[in-house]
């Protein structure tokens, strides 16, 4: 236990070290690169002497170590981290209108693709060399070989376009629905919060096609792992003598996937703080108007206020999942150690 705390500990004392890593990347990705917002501003027609104004209005005429000293100044001191280049708006208020759209879409996403990838895997595994296991592991290629927004693209022309099971990628919501008041900004709970069960209906009808698209694409890498170790599991001396003993195969099979908890919270960890930047291209196909799909905007404008929020907040998102997963993992295996 002693070792595990110092561990713990050392990972705590690393974190001011990686946000700084973090603050100095999410600077040095957006200042070091090629482009000019003040062009985008002012527009092809536009004068020299207009451009310059803008840039230096915008700041961006300032040399690159002035422009970090305040940026670091700016969010340790006044707390913020700046005001858009296009809307005028603050960041942190773009970002926490948006978030929570995209939490709901991650949570939502990787919870299908954890049941579904489980469910694949736990039937290979159990099925070994016969049909089940070949379908599985037919269907985990297909998915994990198609990029996740063409197979939103796919499922768009399937399932809404031929079959008409789903409503037009239109948003969170009907283009004549009226969005729940705001509570939590995430739609879906703030519906269920008015009890409006019909406004309630469409915002998951409108969730499926992304929702089902991450989980599909995602499916696989809970289904290879769930395989993996459900396989060594199941062929261990433990799951012959259960057998033994006359256990049901359920009650078999249940025991043997307790040895894969670990690995796929591990994974659920992972893709969790990865899908907040990874499920932008599916924002943007369904018109989510997430994190994601915001960030893409930004960047096509050369918003370099938005685009240094986004990865800041991505980056610490990531930092504090990987800490909480870390005690998760230790909790739920105590041979783990990080030392």
């Amino acid at each position: 236990m002693r070792y595990r705390t110092g561990a713990i500990a050392k990972r705590l004392l690393f974190i001011p070290v990686a946000v700084f890593i973090v603050i100095t990347l999410a600077f040095g990705l957006v200042n070091l690169t090629p482009g000019d917002p003040a062009l985008v501003i002012a527009g092809d027609l536009a004068a020299d002497e207009q451009v310059a104004e803008i840039r230096a209005e915008l700041g961006t005429d300032k040399p690159v170590p002035q422009r970090y000293a305040a940026y670091v100044r700016e969010l340790f001191t006044e707390r913020s981290l700046g005001t858009s280049f296009f809307t005028k708006r603050p960041i942190w208020d773009e970002i926490t209108q948006r978030f929570p759209d995209t939490l709901e879409l991650v949570v939502l996403g990787l919870l299908g693709a954890v049941l579904y990838g489980s469910l694949l895997g736990t039937l290979s595994s159990y099925f070994r060399r016969r049909w089940p296991d070949t379908l599985s592991r037919t269907s985990v290629t297909i998915t994990q070989s198609i990029p996740d927004f063409f197979m939103g693209l796919l499922l768009i022309y399937v399932i809404f376009y031929i079959i008409g099971w789903a409503p037009a990628p239109v948003g969170r919501i009907g283009l004549l629905d009226r969005p729940p008041d705001r509570v939590t900004g995430a739609v879906i709970l703030d519906t269920l919060i008015a009890r409006d069960w019909g406004l309630l209906k469409t915002a998951f009808h409108h969730a499926m096609l992304p929702v089902v698209t991450l989980a599909l694409f995602y499916s696989s890498h809970f289904a290879k792992t769930t395989r993996a170790v459900l396989s060594r599991a199941l062929n261990s001396d433990q799951v012959e003598f259960a057998r033994a003993c006359g256990l049901s195969e359920l009650r078999v099979v249940g025991y043997a996937f307790r040895e894969a908890r670990t690995p796929v919270v591990t994974y659920i960890g992972i893709l969790f703080a990865a899908l907040f930047g990874g499920a932008a291209i599916v924002e943007t196909v369904f018109a989510w108007g997430g994190l994601g799909q915001w960030a893409i905007d930004a960047m096509l404008k050369l918003d370099v206020p938005a685009i240094q929020g986004f990865i800041l907040v991505v980056g610490l998102l990531t930092l504090l999942v990987y800490l909480l997963l870390d005690l998760i993992v230790v909790a739920l295996d105590p041979r783990v150690s990080y030392e």
